[in-house]
């Protein structure tokens, strides 16, 4: 039983999801600390430091706090723009600038010029109708 465990702890699958999970975390407080300590005090330098969580409003007794609910929506739009901008953004033209510098594989497949059905490169008849190749 422990000898099944071991196994299962150390398939490559687990050990990856352990690792992006703690990477996860790691990179979840590092764009928090983006977010709150440079993005929303510059926020708050031009327009104020915006807090809805006082408005709600009542109907028979029940207290509706919308506020809150708008205070968790700016959050969310706040961290997703940062997100946005300083690491999507850039590590796509980082992807792009590597796929131009990148050089094309040679093919392993061709087109039958008969039926053009794809075929490994080195066939010298296509399975699919037969034709010769030279």
């Amino acid at each position: 039983m422990l000898k099944e465990f071991k196994q299962f702890i150390m398939k490559g699958n687990v050990v990856d999801l352990a690792v992006g999970v703690v990477i996860g975390v790691a990179f979840g407080a590092v764009v928090n600390g983006l977010v709150n300590d440079l993005v929303t005090p510059l926020i708050g330098a031009f327009g104020g430091q915006p807090d809805f969580s006082a408005l709600s409003f009542t109907i028979n007794g029940s207290n509706f706090l919308y506020g809150n609910f708008i205070n968790a929506l700016l959050s969310f739009l706040i961290i997703s723009a940062v997100i946005f901008f300083f690491v999507v953004k850039p590590i796509n033209k980082l992807q792009e600038h590597a796929a131009k510098n990148k050089t094309p594989e040679d093919p392993t497949e061709k087109k039958c010029s008969e039926c053009l059905s794809e075929i490994p490169k080195a066939a010298k008849r296509c399975k699919y109708c037969t034709s010769k190749f030279h």
